[in-house]
């Protein structure tokens, strides 16, 4: 029976041993459970309550919640304003996802191949980054915004070429420490190249560091969107997103229509939230450190 034990503790992978970690963290299952929830509202809601967010209605414009057939009221134009929370979700989310997971693969790639090279072409690169970052990343992206017309692409792309440099810091740092490892020494004696220590060794064997990383790049990412969007920035009428719908709703707020706010303000706050915790609980699946301790306790 001992033999059994010690065989089963032996195959016990560290992904199944995070996700037990992970099972047990209530607010990141909060977090999970937010935004699958979310993603169900935004992008099944519209086919279970189909609403015409195309053609305006001035007649029907500024309803408060509970009038027939608008349970959230309606906006300025007319527009039912729960389709347009779920609508405009789906651009908040998408462009958020796409571009933080985009930022997410260029810092993973650029702070490999800078920490694992090193020498003076690393500490330019590096140099780079930190000018980078020296700039405020609202201030980037509202001078690209303004040069470009913004659409979904394009502000997956903008957003994406601000958002990748704190990712390359996080992994250049990670390289520096796997690059003096046993079995990278073994591969290089092997005729292993560089690529092949930093795409086959480095990247894989910081992918919980990685993965951490790319939940808080899509929190940061939804959150740009909803800055460029407040500013104006955002993809042209009729398309919306939380950011815009929340920046229409300031300018009604003396006259008393809170429902054009509070929704997708909520949102939101939901959405970023759900990440940040989610984050948090991979962080602590993936730290072996903390899981030894936990295991020590045992």
């Amino acid at each position: 029976m001992t033999a059994t034990a010690s065989v089963s503790a032996t195959t016990v992978t560290p992904a199944r041993r995070a996700l037990a970690v992970l099972t047990r963290d209530k607010p990141a299952l909060a977090g999970a459970v937010v935004l699958v929830a979310l993603m169900a509202f935004c992008f099944l809601g519209p086919l279970i309550r189909p609403t015409d967010q195309v053609h305006t209605d001035l007649g029907r414009a500024n309803l408060p919640p509970g009038s027939p057939g608008h349970p959230l009221g309606t906006t300025d134009l007319g527009y039912d304003m729960l389709g347009r929370l779920m609508t405009g979700g789906q651009t908040s989310l998408e462009v958020g996802l796409a571009a933080g997971l985009l930022a997410t693969l260029i810092g993973t790639v650029y702070g490999a191949v800078a920490g694992y090279f090193g020498g003076w072409p690393a500490a330019a690169m590096m140099r780079v980054t930190d000018a980078a970052l020296a700039i405020p990343a609202l201030f980037l992206l509202v001078v690209v915004a303004t040069i470009v017309t913004p659409s979904k692409p394009v502000l997956i792309l903008i957003i994406a070429s601000v958002a990748w440099l704190s990712p390359a810091r996080l992994i250049r740092g990670e390289a520096l420490a796997l690059r003096s490892r046993d079995y990278i020494h073994a591969m290089r004696l092997m005729g292993g190249g560089g690529l092949r220590a930093v795409f086959r060794h480095i990247v894989p064997n910081a992918i919980g560091t990685v993965i951490v990383n790319a939940t808080f790049q899509i929190a940061d990412a939804i959150l740009y969107v909803a800055y460029l969007s407040f500013l104006g920035l955002s993809i042209p009428p009729p398309a919306a997103d939380w950011g815009s719908m929340l920046s229409t709703g300031i300018t009604y707020t003396q006259v008393g229509y809170w429902w054009l706010i509070f929704p997708p303000g909520l949102a939101i706050v939901l959405v970023v939230a759900a990440f940040t915790f989610l984050g948090d609980g991979l962080r602590d699946a993936f730290d072996v450190r903390l899981q030894r301790i936990r295991r020590n306790r045992r």
